[in-house]
């Protein structure tokens, strides 16, 4: 039962570390472009003028 009282704020802790960095995340503009990265990886290197 003991184990219970530091496992499930433990966990509620970890839980609201992740959502916040995932918030971070949006605000700091990581999620602006998906589908210009999933594109990208399709167009060849030898196809790119230098």
């Amino acid at each position: 039962m003991t184990g219970l009282l530091i496992l499930i704020p433990l966990a509620l802790v970890l839980g609201l570390i992740g959502l916040g960095a995932f918030f971070w995340a949006m605000r700091n503009g990581q999620f602006d472009d998906p589908d210009g990265a999933a594109a990208r990886i399709l167009i060849d290197d030898e196809d790119r003028p230098e």
